[in-house]
């Protein structure tokens, strides 16, 4: 395993945490069942560059908030606000979701919108996302 290895583990797994339809985990998977890779490594890697794309949608969910009142505004009042009562029913450990497909990435951009902080939702998030990771790592490396 190489830097680029880990560049590539790296840019996957922050490429998943947006809107854009890479699956981090199938290279997890198959850099983890090499023979002697580094999977504290490969799932820190994974971790952080997932993480870090997660936070890019939290950021740019915030950023909109400046322009919620304009009239091209891609969400509606009544969907923010919908989405505002739905996060607030299940409260910030519902980030713990934030690895979930089709759920993860609206679900961090929602929380930007909603203001949720920064420190709780790094630990939110890193929390499940490592696990989802370790899980796939560990699962791969017995399997293959």
């Amino acid at each position: 395993m190489d830097f680029s290895d880990l560049a590539i583990m790296f840019a996957s797994s922050f490429l998943a945490a947006t809107i854009l339809p890479v699956v981090s985990e199938a290279v997890l998977a198959g850099f983890s069942s090499v023979e002697g890779a580094n999977i504290v490594l490969l799932v820190t890697v994974a971790t952080v560059g997932n993480v870090l794309g997660a936070v890019v949608n939290w950021w740019i969910g915030g950023w909109l908030t400046h322009w919620q009142e304009k009239k091209w505004f891609p969400i509606k009042a009544k969907n923010l606000e919908h989405a505002s009562r739905v996060f607030n029913k299940w409260g910030q450990p519902s980030l713990l979701l934030a690895w979930t497909p089709f759920l993860g990435d609206p679900l961090t951009f929602v929380a930007g919108l909603l203001r949720v902080p920064i420190i709780p939702f790094l630990i939110y998030v890193t929390i499940g996302k490592s696990v989802r990771y370790i899980l796939v790592a560990a699962g791969a490396a017995a399997w293959l």
